[in-house]
């Protein structure tokens, strides 16, 4: 009796159009069609120029994928053969020596098939995989079920069909490339028994001094006898149990750990990690180990009648969180080429940037392993949306058997891990359902009745999802969409998470009332801006196109009314550019000020009775390089929006706001008076004493117009806001200043903010006396001898700027650390808003 044998096939394999000759060859699995014929020369790379357009027949061709299986190793009687099969794009035919072993049409679902009487023990064993296009194919069931409201919003309607990434059909921010292939792991597995799952249910008791629970195996294969269970912190072993194998194939022990270390969000306490163990055996033979990383928290979704409404907020052991973080989407088009190293990139620019949260988006995938383990290890909670996305989803018999396999199969991969924080139903289906006047009736409570309806997708976000994730990870809060809030509008700010977007989309609000427009959880919202040039450059494949307007750049946004978006907001805010990098520089601090605006408020409501629960902001990354949403471009080149929601997400961070006047509604007319307001937000568990400086300083000269306010020992509220004073400016009779705070705590700068005269169009910011001057590549010291707006560094590879998008004002120097910048190389570059 052997151990179990894993030879996963990543290489030797071949792939062709199914109407085609030639077999060419394939560098990887997983992979997709698209990275193999660029590998092989037959499409130019689509993320350059126009190349999208060029490679659109790659998704109406039938691909097949076919690989020799390695040496069958000799086996004892009971040992089974199995192919693993985590992932196939999407409408995929097995075939193994000719006869068909599996059909799959979801490519979010994890096979397995048994093979053991299939394979040839003498000769060659030949695997092929037929890809069916998915675009004709989605078209085609779409068709065959006029009973349906097919309805939503981005691409192709038929891709509500099936069960496929959504955004390989073309979104607002992504191209239409509509990808094929194993692009998860396929493997061989040879075995007599072998452990299938391990899960674990616990409690934390309501001291958060002891953890109790149960650990279940369950067991595949007749050999298994018992489960040796095994739970470690390190090197020490916490916990050690065995248990037979019943007739149902489990193995279950009770476990509990005194005084266990928890799992915290970063920067709440530690990211403690358990190793959790089950390792089945017959006899003295051990046959299969599977071990899962896991931490022990109390995740609590507080929904709680308040003066407003609902509560919406997260607490973990105890301690309430704001949740500012950011929205996700698959890190490439590409998903088979994000490396291990991309993924650790990515995560970690959301803990230096403060940020808490990231929301996998309902219309990408179910991500890798490797993206959650790093959730958990460095402390990101994970708002999990489950893969529906903007549309009105039917629900016929045998998609909603395919939607049900699929969740569970997920929900028990992920279900370990302790960053996840919630699971929400949808993206933006409930406001599909609003816009096209869909049935809804929240007080029906019958769930076969809402399959009858021109909106059966309800029973699958309040019946069928809620019902997977009580079974099978029934620790994680529930939601039945985002936004959704207890079956009212969307847009009602007093319940649920909202998605903000009448700042850009809608009645194009204002960014400066951002906070205004808020709910109870602003789980979508954002602001475009360009990437940074040096992207640009990389798909502008015509020189003569290097201007902002030109077709290659605008074919690089795929917002719809992008062009006079960007010029509202450009051309009320700022005095308009037409060189490409300084128009690019002004889109970015459109960018910067307006999420600055959103968060910087919402954080002051959560001191305020829990008003907002978090933000997350649409949206971290991009799939491809494009004018987007996204706070880091393509290449990880993080734009001037992400360094401030960096300085207003700090644990402690100073603000200071005079109230907004609309200029635009009032014929110009300043207001006479303009009330302000300065305060503290908090993310520490305890309080702080802090010195705070408010300044008042001429834009004109940079010199002080009255006294500075100097308030010292000041007490800070814990996990809260502290207001620090209000005041009036008179416009009249005060020239226009910059409102300059700053905050020390045991005597160190912990925190900056400015406040200027809106719009800033109206202030000269000629002749501003900028001196940066760099220091052994280290350090990078920022004067100014009047106040400077948007001061931003050159974003290049392997260099890391602490901080960037600057507001510098006289008397306050700011030193800025540089990682990865040698002293003989040049100096990085920089602008400011208004420089020459």
């Amino acid at each position: 009796m052997a151990a179990m044998i894993t030879q996963e096939l990543r290489k030797g394999w071949e792939f062709k159009q199914a109407d085609g000759e030639e077999w060419l060859p394939v560098a990887r699995v997983p992979t997709n069609v698209h990275l193999d014929l660029m590998d092989n020369k037959k499409i130019e790379d689509p993320f350059l120029g126009f190349n999208e357009l060029k490679c659109e027949w790659v998704g109406y061709k039938d691909w097949v994928y076919r690989v020799a299986l390695p040496s069958i190793p000799t086996a004892d009687l009971g040992t089974k053969h199995v192919l693993a099969l985590d992932g196939l794009d999407t409408y995929a035919t097995v075939k193994l020596n000719g006869h068909t072993i599996l059909s799959s049409d979801n490519m979010f679902v994890m096979h397995r098939v048994d093979v053991s009487d299939k394979l040839s023990s003498s000769g060659e064993n030949a695997l092929e995989i037929y890809f069916k296009a998915a675009l004709p194919e989605s078209q085609r069931i779409k068709a065959s079920h006029p009973e349906h409201k097919w309805v939503g919003f981005n691409g192709d309607m038929a891709r509500l069909a099936v069960r496929k990434a959504q955004y390989h059909y073309g979104w607002d921010w992504g191209p239409v490339l509509l990808t094929c292939g194993p692009w998860r792991a396929v493997r061989l597995e040879t075995y007599q028994a072998r452990v299938e799952d391990v899960r674990v249910d616990y409690e934390v008791d309501a001291s958060f001094k002891m953890v109790s629970g149960s650990i279940t195996a369950t067991i595949e294969g007749a050999a298994a006898e018992r489960v040796d269970f095994c739970a470690t912190l390190g090197e020490k072993e916490v916990f050690k149990g065995t248990a037979e194998v019943d007739k149902h194939g489990k193995a279950t022990v009770e476990f509990h750990i005194n005084e266990p270390k928890l799992w915290y969000p970063h920067g709440y306490g530690e990211q403690t990690l358990y190793d959790v163990t089950a390792s089945v055996r017959s006899g003295d033979k051990h046959l299969h180990l599977v071990k899962k990383r896991t931490g022990f928290r109390k995740g609590e979704l507080i929904q709680e009648p308040d003066e407003i409404g609902k509560s919406f907020y997260f607490r973990f052991n105890g301690i309430d969180v704001f949740c500012g973080g950011s929205d996700w989407i698959p890190a490439d088009s590409f998903t088979p080429r994000i490396t291990e190293t991309k993924y650790r990139r990515w995560i970690e620019t959301m803990v230096d940037g403060h940020q808490l949260m990231i929301r996998v988006w309902g219309g990408g995938i179910w991500e890798e392993d490797i993206f959650y383990d790093l959730c958990d290890e460095m402390g990101i909670l994970v708002w999990q949306d489950f893969m529906f996305g903007c549309g009105n989803y039917p629900a016929y018999p045998e998609i909603l058997k395919s939607i049900e396999e699929e969740c569970v199969c997920q929900t028990k991969r992920l279900r370990h891990h302790p960053s996840l924080a919630i699971y929400a139903g949808n993206n933006e289906d409930y406001q599909v359902q609003e816009q096209t006047g869909l049935t809804y009736d929240y007080e029906d409570k019958d769930p076969q009745s809402w399959l009858k309806t021109n909106f059966p997708a309800r029973y699958i976000y309040e019946k069928l999802l809620p019902d997977v994730v009580a079974a099978h990870s029934p620790h994680v809060p529930y939601h039945p969409g985002s936004p959704w809030g207890d079956g009212k509008v969307s847009s009602d700010t007093t319940v649920g998470d909202m998605h903000q977007w009448n700042v850009w989309h809608g009645t194009q609000e204002k960014y400066q009332i951002f906070d205004k427009l808020g709910g109870r959880f602003n789980s979508e919202f954002g602001m475009e801006g360009f990437p940074h040039l040096e992207t640009v450059k990389y798909y502008v494949t015509d020189p003569t196109q290097l201007y902002a307007q030109s077709h290659m750049i605008d074919f690089h946004n795929k917002a719809d009314g992008h062009e006079r978006r960007i010029a509202t907001y450009l051309v009320e805010n700022f005095r308009t550019q037409t060189d490409l990098a300084k128009f690019i520089h002004l889109t970015q601090l459109s960018q910067a000020e307006a999420l600055m605006f959103g968060y910087r408020g919402w954080r002051q409501q959560w001191g305020q009775k829990r008003h907002c629960g978090g933000a997350l902001v649409w949206q971290l990354n991009d799939c491809w390089p494009v004018t987007s949403w996204a706070i880091i471009d393509y290449f990880l080149r993080k734009k001037p929006a992400y360094y401030a929601m960096r300085r207003v997400l700090a644990p402690i961070a100073v603000a200071v706001k005079r109230a907004h006047h609309d200029w635009s509604v009032v014929h110009a007319r300043p207001a006479k008076t303009s009330d302000y307001e300065c305060w503290v937000a908090s993310g520490k568990t305890s309080e702080v004493v802090a010195t705070v400086e408010l300044r008042y300083i001429s834009i004109a000269t940079g010199r002080e117009i009255k006294e500075k306010i100097l308030k010292k020992d000041l007490t800070i509220a814990p996990n809260g806001t502290t207001e620090i004073l209000t005041g009036a400016i008179d416009n009249t009779t005060e020239e226009p200043h910059v409102l300059a705070a700053r905050i020390w705590v045991d005597g160190e700068l912990v925190s900056r903010d400015c406040d200027w005269p809106q719009p800033l169009k109206y202030l000269d910011f000629e002749d501003r006396g900028v001196e940066v001057v760099s220091t052994g590549g280290r350090l990078i010291h920022v004067k100014a001898a009047k106040p400077t707006k948007g001061l931003v560094f050159e974003e290049r590879e392997g260099v890391l700027v602490e901080d960037s998008a600057l507001d510098v004002v006289p008397g306050d120097e700011q030193i800025i650390k540089v990682r990865g910048l040698g002293p003989e190389e040049k100096e990085l570059g920089w602008t400011y808003l208004g420089a020459p």
